[in-house]
């Protein structure tokens, strides 16, 4: 059984995917997938046998419902067992089908064939143990906001930020829609490689999408001029408290897009851009979900 993988399902409300992918990134987890059962979401994730025993698996499970209780919804139901290798490689991929996202885009998984004939942008995608397959509605109102700010015949540098990159989709979107530079960094290194290795999948060169460990800190240093424009998916907890390094990193004509925000916590998120001088002009919505789309006010 040394080559077997415990195989992890959670039925939950759309409200907890965010912070379940968050618990399972920190529990070790490889290749998560959602798939949508009515009103609720089934997470799977995976991770080897030989890394957790029962009583790791019994403590993620309370882990869940005490952020369920905390976040006032239904607590997720999970079950797990054990699968061998093989049906590991193919359980988590046969989920994730090639999707289109916005007017532009065509998220592809790297192991199936893209169409021939599409005008839209094809991102090809092998996401790791990254978040970031296009699936989660937080991915798809970054794309579709992206689309609106980044059209090929802008004039000028275009320089992007996208903290907290993940899987990378939302750089490799940015370059393919005509952004100069984008800087990506994510503080999981296990992001970073999986980032890197989308950027290679895409045909990008490094020069155009830099990749690095790090946070809102290392970029300062890395771009003391500040950026066009910032890309940031996280949960909200983390935007609230980065946005004044955020402020910091920006020009006074920059743009973000912001999201991993839950509706209910739009108000705080709101709140606290007005207070660093950021207007908001749009918060979009996709079931639970929010997507703020912001400028600077001077």
């Amino acid at each position: 059984m040394s080559n077997s993988w415990w195989e992890i399902r959670i039925l939950c409300v759309p409200q907890l995917e965010e912070s379940i992918f968050w618990r399972l990134e920190r529990f070790g987890c490889s290749g998560t997938a959602t798939e949508i059962k009515g009103a609720s979401a089934l997470i799977r994730a995976y991770i080897p046998q030989f890394q957790v025993q029962l009583l790791d698996l019994a403590a993620l499970s309370l882990w869940l419902n005490q952020d369920a209780i905390l976040a006032e919804v239904a607590t997720p139901l999970m079950q797990w067992k054990l699968i061998d290798e093989e049906d590991w490689a193919i359980s988590w991929k046969q989920h994730w089908q090639i999707t289109e996202i916005g007017d532009r885009f065509l998220i592809t998984p790297a192991w199936l064939t893209p169409p021939e004939n599409t005008n839209r942008k094809i991102i090809l995608l092998d996401p790791g143990v990254a978040f970031g397959t296009g699936a989660h509605q937080t991915t798809q109102l970054c794309l579709e906001s992206l689309e609106m700010r980044l059209f090929p015949d802008q004039v000028g540098e275009f320089v992007i930020a996208d903290i907290g990159c993940g899987s990378g989709i939302l750089s490799v979107g940015a370059v393919l829609l005509g952004a100069q530079k984008v800087y990506a960094v994510d503080t999981d290194p296990l992001a970073v490689q999986s980032a890197r290795s989308n950027r290679h999948l895409n045909r990008i060169d490094p020069y155009e999408l830099v990749i690095n460990k790090g946070s809102v800190a290392e970029l300062l240093d890395l771009i003391p001029d500040g950026v066009d424009g910032i890309l940031c998916n996280i949960l909200a907890e983390v935007i609230l408290d980065m946005i004044p390094q955020l402020t910091e990193l920006a020009k006074p004509t920059s743009w973000m897009i912001l999201s991993g925000i839950l509706i209910n916590q739009s108000q705080a998120i709101a709140e606290k851009l007005q207070q660093y001088g950021w207007i908001v002009a749009t918060i979009w919505k996709k079931d639970d979900w929010c997507c703020f789309n912001v400028r600077r006010s001077n």
